[in-house]
Formats: structure tokens, sequence, C-alpha cells
């Protein structure tokens, strides 16, 4: 294997890192199923109570605790045997960490309560200026977005109308054309069954369509509408 070599004869095994990525994690593999093996016959050969506990470079964790057990209670009669305490330095690093948040929440509650206008007592002048600037530039930034929103609506409501004015006026048109063609049928068809129109003075009018056209309604000022749209003769 590369990394171990031997010299010739009786001799001692030289022993380095070895190099070839692929090579070193295949020996991990093997030799940490090695020592699990063992670590299983000596538990069951000497009832000893054994835990391993194994980080490869690859950052993968491997463990291994007798069936009479566990990794916890290895821990607690490590430290009673060793009289240490091997979380106290993790516990004075959560309790500084913990004392930090609790400050930094109070700050700001604080600032918050200033800002509403609460807490001012304590406050010099200078401290007020800065706490007066800065709700002038929360001011600022909160009327700019509020008139983007606006703008941005706006824009949004003519287009709206812009779509249902022309479909207002195509709508008009086509009631337009179909009262038209409807009536110029009605007048020929009439003309066609009972002979032709005469006028006033006796002498036969002239086959001429009568030409009608829709008109709308004045506005409804109780409705806020239109009314039903007129039909005039041209």
């Amino acid at each position: 294997m590369m990394g171990e070599g031997r010299k010739m004869g009786r001799g001692k095994i030289e022993i380095k890192m070895i190099e070839n990525t692929t090579n070193r994690q295949v020996t991990y593999s093997k030799r940490r199923g090695g020592l699990f093996k063992k670590a299983k016959e000596l538990t069951v050969l000497c009832d000893a109570q054994v835990c391993l506990l194994m980080v490869s470079s690859t950052n993968k964790f491997s463990e291994y605790s007798s069936p009479s057990t566990n990794t916890k209670d290895i821990f607690e009669r490590y430290q009673q045997a060793t009289r240490t305490d091997i979380w106290e330095e993790h516990y004075n690093k959560m309790q500084k960490e913990l004392a930090q948040l609790k400050d930094t929440n109070t700050r700001l509650h604080r600032e918050i309560s200033q800002r509403m206008g609460d807490d001012l007592d304590d406050l010099d002048i200078k401290q007020l200026r800065d706490l007066e600037q800065d709700i002038e530039d929360s001011l600022t930034t909160v009327r700019a977005r509020k008139e983007k929103q606006i703008t941005s609506q706006t824009e949004t409501f003519k287009k709206k109308v812009k779509s249902s004015e022309i479909q207002h006026h195509m709508l008009l048109q086509r009631l337009q054309n179909e009262v038209e063609g409807r009536f110029y049928g009605y007048v020929n068809g009439a003309a066609n069954e009972y002979g032709s129109l005469m006028d006033l003075a006796g002498n036969e009018a002239a086959h001429q369509p009568y030409n009608f056209r829709v008109q709308p309604g004045q506005p409804n000022l109780q409705t806020g509408g239109y009314d039903f749209h007129e039909l005039r003769l041209s």
C-alpha cells in the first residue's frame, strides 16, 4: 500500500500520510473496520465497555459503543474519572452569547420605543437630533415607496379604463350595424310584399333603405351609469 514502506529483511514499517486520496480513503475504511472488529471482540471477551469515535478527513463520522453502554454514559464516566467538565467551556460560551442576545434585544426594544415617542428622558440634545434625523429619513423612504405604489396603481387603472372604453366603442358599433341591417331588411321586405310605397302626392316613393343610427342616452346621474341607447332615424 502506498505510504507504507518496508525495509529489506527485518526492519520497521515506515508510517506516514498516504498522499493519494483514493488509497488514503481505502486504507481508512479497512483500518476502521478492523478497529471496530477488535472493539467488539474486546467487549465480548473481557466484558468491557468500549466506545470508539472516528472522523475521517472528509468529515464522515463513525462511532461504536458496547451494547451495555452508550456514548453519553462513557463521557460522564470519563468526567468522573478525570474530574473534569468537558462541557464547561461550551456552557460558558453559550452563556456569553445569551447575554449578548439579551443586550441586543433590550437595545432594539428601547430604540423602537423611542421611535414611538417614549423613553426620551435619558437622551441628550445630540441623541434627540440623531433620532429626529433617523425618523425623517425613514419617512422619506416610506413616502417614496408610497408614491411609487400609487403611481403604479394609477397606471394600471388607466389601462383598464382605456380597455373598457375600447370595448364599449366596439359594442356600440356592433349594435349599430346590427340594428341598421335589421331595419334595412324590414323595409325592403314590406315594400316587396305590399307593393311600391307611395308618397302623399300619389307618386311612387323611391325604393331606398331608411338609415338608422344608435345614439347613446344621456348619463344617469342617480345610478352613475348610462340609460338605454336611443334609436334615431337618420
